[in-house]
């Protein structure tokens, strides 16, 4: 087999057409999902499913029919069994500009490729960033601003943005949410800021399996001043299940040794759902 796999791109179950491409780009209005699937299946799939069904109900006004985004997700992956990073975007060839508010029905873009390998990667130094995202609790498309922000972390020699909010709370980073580590003893404690932020699915499945497992975890407002309060932290998506952090600002972090493995079970003890 090749080390490579073809990369996918089908709306509704065919192939993209350029004229398709021309109205996303031109309209740019609709929500999305990125996932990890591994041998066919997904940790998760049924949060994925229900973010894409209640963010069509809002952006659109309209049904998703989530069976049928099964279908079109198994054709599009195919007998593919390695680790792929599939999106699946929700738009409308029916979304009316000058009357956006205006019921649609939804299509449905799934684009395939091989996952890329985030083993061993190094610890991230974060730049704090005032800035809080439009419709936070919705995976919309307007993007723009995360890689903006990250783009002027790196400038300044770091890796990625934190965004905080005029408060001084600390809501989430550039594509990922973030969670703060700190000691009781010889127990650890999982901090998830309690700010307007998107719920992600990362996020959700390492919460479910702490919770499983007797984790201690709480949601709790995080300021950026407070950050001396933690020991550590990590960021966390549905494609890269946990990222340590070296420093956000000028503080610094330790790396546990004992977080990365209590995190891998956390998000292991979480099912694969075929797909």
């Amino acid at each position: 087999m090749s080390t490579k796999v073809t990369s996918r791109l089908e709306i509704n179950g065919a192939p993209a057409s350029a004229g398709d491409m021309r109205l996303l780009v031109a309209n740019n209005y609709g929500h999305f999902s990125a996932m990890r699937v591994e041998g066919g299946a997904v940790r998760g799939l049924g949060l994925h499913l229900d973010r894409l069904q209640n963010s069509t109900r809002e952006l659109f006004g309209s049904e998703l029919d989530r069976e049928q985004v099964r279908v079109w997700l198994r054709q599009a992956i195919g007998k593919e069994r390695r680790e792929l990073s599939v999106r699946i975007n929700v738009f409308s060839r029916r979304f009316d500009r000058a009357h956006p508010g205006a019921v649609a029905a939804p299509d449905v873009l799934i684009s395939v490729a091989l996952a890329p390998d985030a083993a061993n990667a190094a610890p991230l130094r974060l730049k704090s960033f005032r800035y809080a995202r439009e419709l936070p609790h919705v995976k919309h498309v307007g993007t723009f601003p995360l890689f903006h922000y990250r783009a002027l972390a790196q400038d300044a020699g770091y890796d990625d943005a934190l965004f905080v909010g005029a408060d001084g709370c600390i809501s989430e980073a550039s594509i990922w949410n973030i969670g703060f580590v700190a000691f009781e003893g010889a127990q650890l404690r999982i901090v998830w800021p309690k700010a307007p932020q998107l719920d992600g699915t990362g996020m959700r499945l390492l919460q479910a399996g702490m919770t499983k497992l007797g984790v201690a975890s709480v949601s709790n407002p995080v300021k950026l001043v407070d950050l001396h309060a933690f020991r550590a932290a990590f960021v966390t998506n549905a494609s890269s299940s946990y990222l340590p952090i070296a420093s956000i600002d000028s503080i610094g972090f330790e790396q546990p040794p004992e977080l990365a493995g209590l995190l891998a079970r956390c998000h292991a003890s979480n099912p694969l759902e075929a797909i």
